[in-house]
């Protein structure tokens, strides 16, 4: 999805250095796009916002933060070779694809398709009165020409206050196969609530405050924020306010 009209930022106002092994990444020095019936953020380098220091993380090329006026939305567009996350923070979201998928995703919703070889998909607000405010992440898969594939998985419902794991490469513990090394894991916390994260050395975490206020380690994170972090730092996450956040565990 081509969005247009943002505009670059200077990298010292993108990113907060707070170690050598975590870095901060300020909602505020997001690309920003306002077509008046779309709002959006982009964590990293998207349609008209290029900026070279953040063409993505690893594996990970796109996050959107999104919000579409009632009534309004994308038309059919193409995907290709691209694993596409979509979570849905409030409102409802029709989906419509060349698969013959058809769904309204509600708040809790989290929605996968693998684009693979093509895919062609519609995305609307079906509500006249409310906007719908949800996540669009792209994840850059491990292998070219697979054939499209299409899932979902409710997270409303989530136990508060533990790490849900919802991608894999696997599909273990009941997530979502995803084709490429990269874990994707979500928490709901209640304020006070604390949850910990322990990556292998090797690995590399994105980490993503989709609603509220965190403490990471200490350092405080409002929605929109996200921290990146290396070398195998164990992460404490607690809730200042009630929040929802989601933690990308990759290769």
């Amino acid at each position: 999805m081509l969005r247009q009209g943002t505009k670059s930022f200077p990298y010292s106002t993108l990113v907060c250095e707070i170690d050598s092994m975590m870095k901060i990444r300020k909602a505020d020095a997001r690309g920003h796009a306002n077509h008046g019936w779309l709002d959006s953020h982009h964590t990293f380098s998207f349609a008209d916002y290029h900026d070279p220091a953040w063409m993505g993380y690893r594996s990970l090329r796109v996050i959107n933060d999104d919000r579409v006026a009632p009534g309004m939305g994308f038309g059919q567009h193409p995907h290709r070779d691209m694993e596409i996350i979509t979570l849905v923070l409030a409102g409802s979201l029709q989906h419509e694809d060349s698969l013959g998928n058809g769904r309204v995703l509600q708040a809790g919703d989290l929605q996968y398709m693998s684009a693979g070889i093509g895919i062609r998909h519609s995305e609307f607000n079906p509500s006249p009165t409310e906007p719908v405010h949800f996540l669009q992440i792209w994840i850059q898969p491990d292998a070219k020409g697979v054939a499209p594939r299409y899932a979902e998985k409710s997270l409303a419902q989530a136990p508060a206050g533990r790490l849900h794991l919802v991608t894999s490469p696997t599909g273990r513990a009941g997530s979502l196969a995803v084709h490429q090394d990269a874990d994707l894991w979500y928490a709901r916390l209640q304020s006070g609530q604390e949850v910990r994260h322990a990556p292998a050395a090797e690995r590399h975490v994105w980490l993503h405050v989709a609603e509220g206020e965190v403490s990471v380690n200490g350092t405080q994170l409002a929605a929109g924020d996200a921290a990146a972090v290396t070398g195998g730092t164990e992460l404490s996450i607690r809730a200042d306010a009630p929040a929802q956040v989601l933690l990308f565990d990759l290769a």
